[in-house]
C-alpha cells in the first residue's frame, strides 16, 4: 500500500468500542504511546479491526494541532 501521508506509525489495537455508528479504536504505538481514534464502525468492521490486530497509524499533518505554555 502506497499512501502520500508521511506520518506513519507502527502499533497494535488494545481494544475497539462499537456503537451505532462509530467505533472508538484505541492503539499502543512501537513506542509504548498510545492513540486513539473514532471510525465509522462499517470502517471497523471492514479492516476487520480487534483486540491484537497490527495496525499503521496515519496522521494527516493538517490534522495535528500544536500548543506551547
Amino acid at each position: 500500500m502506497r499512501l502520500s501521508t508521511r506520518n506513519q506509525l507502527d502499533g497494535t489495537v488494545l481494544s475497539v468500542t462499537r456503537g451505532e455508528a462509530m467505533a472508538v479504536v484505541r492503539v499502543r504505538l512501537t513506542g509504548g504511546q498510545e492513540v486513539t481514534s473514532s471510525i465509522t464502525r462499517d470502517a471497523a468492521d471492514d479492516l476487520g479491526l480487534a483486540e491484537g490486530s497490527s495496525v499503521k497509524v496515519l496522521i494527516k499533518s493538517t490534522e495535528v494541532a500544536l500548543g506551547v505554555e
